[in-house]
């Protein structure tokens, strides 16, 4: 199959995909292409929203149409770092006597893992699983055990009621591909839900790729070609962003308290040329970086007492970055 051929196959996975998902999700069109532009990045997603906004809907609806093994798990504050990497049992063989220790897999080894609710759980918890998010792989009991590629993290939390949560660290944070934000559906898109969720009829999403397909597509972000100017507005936009490194602009200057690292800029790329791919394009423009750089930039960015003292949202700090960083 040429490179022509492949792009076309990936646009009609990801199409198919989004009329599937819409069957059960009405609107929210942005926060699905974000979700699945992370999908064929490789990278993980960190949604937020309130309560009711079918967050955990959307994640087991994306699930089920790809032929995956899929998990979730719900954080409470007594999870354990062993309730989600697996924990060894000792077991004993009735025709020897002998006594060993079985690794027992906890719901990590899956190739999509709904991470409910992760400002629930206390740090050493979340640890464990951002462990494996980066690393993909789980050590126990002196052994390491490779995750099952594709392997894909979507987790929830809720903006409100932080009594009794755990906010994660920006360290931490900084895993997570996208930090997508779930709003308030339309007043028409509304009526919509209420009508399809109050009526008799079960909507059946059927499958569209398995994990060949989602690998196969990774394998085809990484060969996407990138201009050199692109590669440059994405570093020098990152850039901008670092208080007291001498190439932040003014907004950063005013409004930051610490910036973006490398890795940001690594995933405005990644994320650009799958963005590209989706759209039937060969290669990224300056306008897929610009889209990105929100669900980018937002949860990598501390803002300083005066942000923070005028109400000034790291959403609005980021348009104010875009609009002094020249393409």
């Amino acid at each position: 199959m040429d490179d022509a051929a492949r792009i076309d196959a990936l646009r009609d996975h990801y199409l198919a995909m989004r009329t599937e998902v819409g069957k059960i999700i009405v609107g929210q069109d942005a926060v699905i292409e974000e979700m699945m532009i992370a999908l064929f990045s490789g990278g993980h997603v960190l949604l937020e929203g309130v309560p009711g906004l079918a967050k955990t809907l959307l994640i087991s609806s994306l699930a089920r149409v790809m032929d995956l093994s899929f998990n979730r798990i719900q954080f409470t504050p007594d999870l354990m770092p062993s309730d989600i990497t697996g924990s060894e049992i000792l077991e004993e063989d009735h025709g020897t006597g002998r006594r060993e220790f079985k690794f027992i897999k906890g719901p990590i080894f899956s190739n999509v893992i709904l991470a409910d609710e992760i400002n629930r759980t206390p740090p050493k918890t979340q640890a464990a699983l951002l462990q494996a998010m980066q690393e993909r792989q789980v050590t126990t009991g002196g052994h390491t055990f490779d995750l099952d590629p594709p392997f894909f993290v979507l987790a929830t939390q809720n903006p409100i009621e932080q009594e009794g949560t755990y906010p994660l660290p920006e360290a931490q944070l900084d895993r997570f591909m996208f930090n997508v934000l779930i709003d308030y559906p339309t007043y028409a898109d509304e009526v919509t839900i209420v009508e399809t969720t109050t009526g008799s009829h079960e909507m059946e999403l059927n499958r569209v790729l398995d994990g060949a397909d989602v690998l196969g597509n990774q394998a085809l972000v990484r060969q996407v070609p990138v201009a050199e100017n692109i590669t440059s507005y994405a570093v020098r936009l990152v850039r901008a962003t670092r208080v007291g490194s001498g190439e932040e602009v003014e907004p950063a200057k005013e409004y930051l308290a610490w910036g973006a690292g490398p890795r940001a800029a690594q995933y405005l790329i990644r994320g650009a040329k799958t963005r590209a791919l989706l759209d039937g394009r060969p290669t990224p423009d300056l306008e897929d970086i610009r889209r990105l750089a929100l669900p980018v930039l937002r949860h990598r960015l501390v803002s300083n007492f005066h942000a923070e003292a005028e109400n000034i949202s790291r959403d609005r700090i980021v348009g104010m970055i875009l609009d002094e960083v020249a393409p």
